[in-house]
């Protein structure tokens, strides 16, 4: 059969076909410059077996050791200088003059909290108020309570009394229906726990206030919807999802109000600081473990209402996070084998 010229092609001119390599399990050759490097002939580990090692972080171990060293040093000042006098400390601590000055401490702090924020709760809502008079009131009260000084507002009620030496409760510019002696009503511990209040008043309505503004308004919006009367909405809808917000602000005060009723000894209350100040003038040779008593004293309160604070938090955060934060005992049972794990593998590197 005739073909036409090259139209068939010769098997043996044609170009040999590339061959492709078969998978062998003899090893292949190494060239002579990869025999040549050290390690060549090992082959590379899974991503499995290696070890990733952490970053380093020189700076983050420096500050730490300098940290370490500063308070080994104070430690070290507080312990062994003579000047504060330990065993003096423990013979003041628990004195009854002590723990009677803390009591009335703890009374006045109480009251005045109470009180505080209720009356801060109430000046808030007057600023929240559609009456311009009960928003005019309200600010006034704000401004000028958070312009006095604390100091000033309780000399100016422990010396009320001349001024005002009788209170009557009647009509306006017409007779009186009942009338108080204003020396006898206003002791020591009330002007305390007046002053204190109406300065903390100033101050917790400006949280509460804040607390509720920070609610979202579709909350109100829906409790109006369902024809819900104000106060209900108020005390079932509002408040508790603003007390979120005002807890921690609130307990600042608290904490605040706590260091300021030092200032009661002014008006001769004998509180916590008035009874070591107290004790220090006819002791002046224990002046600096009397104020490290109540140094010690106000750390303790301070430190059990900032304890409170974690658990009401905890508790008001329900429902506005996917998960609580750890208690103190879940963190220090979570974070002790962290920390072990951590320190095997510092060492392992």
């Amino acid at each position: 059969m005739s073909q036409s010229p090259g139209a068939a092609v010769s098997l043996a001119s044609a170009p040999p076909a590339e061959e492709t390599p078969e998978p062998s399990s003899a090893p292949r050759s190494v060239r002579p410059a990869e025999a040549e490097r050290p390690g060549a002939d090992t082959a590379p580990r899974p991503l499995s077996a290696q070890r990733v090692l952490p970053l380093r972080r020189p700076g983050r171990w420096i500050a730490t050791a300098i940290v370490l060293v500063l308070v080994a040093q104070i430690v070290h000042g507080l312990v062994t200088n003579p000047f504060y006098q330990w065993d003096r400390f423990q013979y003041w601590f628990l004195r009854p003059t002590i723990l009677d000055g803390l009591l009335i401490t703890l009374e006045v702090t109480a009251c005045s909290a109470v009180l505080g924020l209720l009356g801060g709760i109430l000046v808030a809502m007057g600023r929240l108020s559609r009456s311009p008079m009960l928003r005019a009131v309200s600010w006034t009260y704000t401004w000028l309570f958070r312009s006095v000084p604390l100091i000033v507002v309780l000399l100016f009620l422990y010396n009320f009394s001349a001024l005002y030496k009788t209170l009557s409760l009647g009509v306006p510019f017409g007779p009186a229906f009942f009338t108080f002696d204003e020396s006898r009503l206003a002791t020591d511990i009330v002007v305390a726990v007046v002053g204190l209040s109406l300065n903390e008043a100033a101050y917790a309505s400006e949280v509460v206030r804040s607390g509720i503004l920070a609610v979202d308004q579709g909350q109100h919006e829906a409790a109006s919807a369902l024809g819900l009367p104000k106060s209900y909405q108020f005390t079932k809808i509002v408040f508790p999802q603003a007390l979120r917000s005002i807890t921690p602000n609130y307990v600042n005060l608290l904490i605040n109000l706590i260091k300021s009723t030092s200032l009661v000894f002014y008006v001769s209350l004998l509180d916590l600081f008035g009874s070591a100040q107290s004790m220090g003038s006819t002791y002046p040779g224990d002046i600096v473990p009397l104020l490290l008593v109540a140094t010690v004293w106000y750390l303790i309160l301070t430190s059990a209402v900032s304890i409170v604070q974690f658990y009401v938090e905890r508790y008001f955060s329900r429902g506005a996070t996917r998960i609580l934060p750890p208690t103190p005992l879940q963190k220090l049972r979570t974070g002790l084998p962290d920390l072990r794990a951590r320190a095997r593998r510092e060492a392992a590197i």
